[in-house]
């Protein structure tokens, strides 16, 4: 992990939003069986051993096929969708960044009836929210891009937060954005930085520890 030499301003935090401001909850596992059949689902998980791109990899079936496959996927998002619960201390966060006037934007690989229930839900608007609608979606940098674009800020002022190392620290890296990891289980260690080649700039073990990483690492004079 790296401590800026300097404290440089930090103009916005783009946050993911399944298992970063909500409680995981959906069985990524059940998922990949139900869409890919069991015999596939060990063949790509032993081809893909730091996670399986489910999106990816149902990007080039045929219609049918395809039809059927998002149709599992959006019954499994809403079984998710029924449960869904904030992560504790998103919305202290949250009002933290609001008094640095620090802005807030979301990048999900969900749904935008997903984005749009955790707004409603949780009184939290994250601007721009962007849901897999927006192609192309994470990790390409594509949506972080339009974020800073939107914003009129580079893209090293803005930090990318998420629990997702394939998707979101890839999606930060690419941008040329500050990449912030949340890995409450301690999954993520040096090994797996070295086998994607993508160590995050920071990384928590929760939402608390966030503050005195940004207090100390940037100037956050509002």
């Amino acid at each position: 992990m790296s401590t800026l030499p300097t404290k440089s301003r930090l103009r916005g935090v783009v946050f993911d939003m399944d298992g970063t401001l909500t409680v995981p909850v959906i069985d990524f596992a059940a998922m990949y069986k139900a869409v890919l059949g069991d015999d596939e689902y060990k063949r790509v998980k032993a081809e893909n051993p730091s996670g399986i791109d489910i999106l990816q990899h149902i990007e080039n079936w045929g219609p049918d096929k395809q039809r059927k496959a998002y149709q599992i996927i959006a019954d499994f998002e809403k079984q998710g969708l029924d449960r869904l619960q904030i992560m504790p201390g998103a919305a202290e966060l949250c009002g933290f960044l609001d008094g640095k006037k620090i802005r807030r934007g979301l990048i999900t690989r969900n749904v935008k009836e997903s984005v749009d229930l955790f707004h409603q839900r949780f009184g939290m608007m994250f601007s721009p929210a962007l849901s897999r609608e927006f192609r192309p979606y994470k990790p390409d940098p594509a949506p972080l891009l339009h974020i800073c674009s939107t914003w009129e800020v580079q893209p090293d002022e803005v930090m990318m937060f998420g629990d997702s190392l394939k998707d979101d620290v890839a999606c930060g890296k690419q941008a040329g954005a500050l990449t912030c990891l949340l890995d409450e289980k301690g999954r993520y260690g040096s090994q797996d930085f070295a086998k994607l080649d993508l160590t995050p700039d920071f990384k928590v073990s929760s939402l608390n520890e966030v503050y005195s990483l940004l207090e100390s690492n940037f100037d956050l004079t509002p």
